[in-house]
This record gives C-alpha cells, structure tokens and sequence, in this order.
C-alpha cells in the first residue's frame, strides 16, 4: 500500500488538474506543458488502479472516486504547506522581522517613524510586504502585520492600534488664492476629492456623508472626484486646487509642517467597530522579535510621536 501512494509532486499535479477540471490551466499554474499534466495524471490512474477522471470531447468531470482523492489531496498539501511554515518559522529568530501592512500605513505613519525603531533597536531588522491584501500567516512569508478591521482572525493574537476618522484638508495655497472657507456650505463651490472603496462591505466615508453630518442640505455629491487610492487625493490637495477627505492620523505629518490645513472640526469614522491593529500568528507568541516590535509600536502611540 506504501508504494502505491503517488508523491508530492503527483499530487501537486492531481489537485490543480482536478481543481480547474482543465489541464491547460493546471499546466499554466505548475508551470508545465499540458502533455505533462495529462501524463501525470494517467500515472496515478494507473498506479492506484482507479479512473479518476471522466472526460468527453468537450468537457471533463471528476469521478466519485476522483473527488474522493481531490478533498484527500487538497487537505494534504494544505497541511504540509502550514506545516513547512511553521517549521521555517521556527528558524527565524535570528532573521529579519517581515512586517506585512498597507501602503497607506506604511508611507504615512510607520515610515516617518522607521529612525526611531532603527536607533532603540539596531539588531532587529525590518523587512516588509506592503499591500492591501490579507496575508495568510501558514502560508506566506510574514511575521506580523498590521490590519484595518474588526480585530478577530481566527489563529492570531491582535492589539488594537486606533480607529480613524476622515476630515476635510486643503493646502495654504487654496486659501491664498482667494478660497472663502469660513463655514461648511462654502466648500461645496469647491473641487472636492474622496476615497472611493468599501471595507468589510462598508462605505468609506465621502462627501456625501460629511455634508449630511456638518448640516449641509441639498449636497449635489454627482461632481465629486474619487480616487481608489488615498495618495491620489493627498496629491490633489498638495496640488492646491481641491479639498479632499483623508484619514487624520495619515496625514499628521503634513497638517505639523504646515503642507495641509485642517477645515472645521468635524470628522466621519471610517467603520464602526473597526480599527488598525498589530496582528501576529498564535505560533509566533514566543518569538522576540514579535514582543520588542509590539511594545516599541505601543510606546510611539503613547507619546504621540
């Protein structure tokens, strides 16, 4: 029975044939020609004895035997997978801590903080993956992270950072240029910029909803600039022709040196229930690296720097 087990590799081929029920796209996956694949497979249909696949002209199906061995392949390779990630875990406590965290984050509040991670602690080096995507800790090669959201991932231990809140800025330049904002209503004769995404199925906030909360009736929202991406309205109000909707705690920098004026004293959370926080994986609790990086972010939010 030992010898009759296909190997890793077999199975790999196995699972992405039989998850895309094509051996082009399995091939396009794995890297290899589509003979290789179907080779591949015809090996263990003859090596276990079963007819795994039924196939016609047109189209092909996994056989009950088939889907048996797919679920059986697919858990297999997902543990060995979570399994080899832990285990090369376990090896980097002396390596580079690799911080997974997004880019609005990672330009506008943790980069300008980077010297003072750097001179409290030279012999921890960071290293990071700066996206929106979630990683998953098994599977990639992060240590930590730094999320948005409700703060429950299942197999992790989080910290909450601070929730946000949108606010409306403009540069000097507008105002010097004749622009009359002494009260809400005035913006609306204004080029006016927002962030244009959902997160957890929730609207970021957008003009719409700050005039409804600074009593602005009638708001026509139709000529509002979106952007996708929050660096695109930051730039627009640099620019000096546009006010824009941007999270507070990301644009500290510039409200300090004077780039960016903050406009009235009403701000919009992002989500409710929702907050930045620190995340790492119930396996790195022990890990050193992981402790001296949350109590170091936990001192920069207590002083304010």
């Amino acid at each position: 029975m030992q010898r009759m087990l296909p190997g890793t590799r077999a199975l790999r081929t196995y699972e992405a044939a039989a998850r895309h029920l094509n051996f082009t796209h399995a091939a396009q996956e794995l890297g290899l020609t589509p003979a290789a694949v179907s080779y591949q497979v015809k090996e263990m249909e003859e090596q276990l004895g079963l007819q795994l696949f039924a196939r016609n002209s047109r189209s092909m199906a996994l056989t009950p035997a088939g889907r048996l061995l797919f679920d059986a392949a697919a858990d297999a390779l997902a543990t060995l997978r979570h399994a080899v990630a832990r285990a090369q875990r376990l090896n980097r406590g002396g390596a580079p801590l690799r911080l997974s965290l997004g880019p609005r984050f990672a330009t506008h509040w943790l980069l300008p903080r980077l010297a003072n991670w750097r001179a409290a602690h030279p012999d921890v080096a960071l290293t990071f993956d700066i996206s929106d995507d979630v990683r998953d800790f098994d599977t990639d090669e992060v240590d930590i992270a730094i999320r948005f959201g409700a703060g429950a991932y299942a197999g992790t231990h989080a910290v909450r950072l601070f929730d946000t809140q949108v606010v409306p800025v403009c540069s000097p330049a507008l105002l010097a240029g004749g622009a009359s904002l002494r009260q809400p209503r005035d913006l609306v004769g204004q080029t006016l910029c927002q962030v244009d995404c959902q997160i957890d199925n929730m609207v970021w906030p957008n003009w719409a909803m700050w005039m409804a909360a600074a009593g602005v009736a009638g708001f026509d929202a139709s000529r509002c600039v979106g952007f996708r991406d929050s660096a695109h309205v930051l730039q627009a109000v640099l620019d000096g022709g546009a006010v824009g909707l941007l999270e507070l705690a990301m644009i500290q920098q510039e409200v300090a040196q004077g780039r960016l004026l903050r406009l009235f004293d009403i701000g919009i959370p992002v989500a409710a229930g929702h907050a930045y926080h620190l995340v790492w994986p119930d396996a790195g609790a022990e890990d050193g690296r992981i402790r001296v990086f949350r109590q170091w972010l936990l001192e920069q939010l207590a002083v304010g720097s």
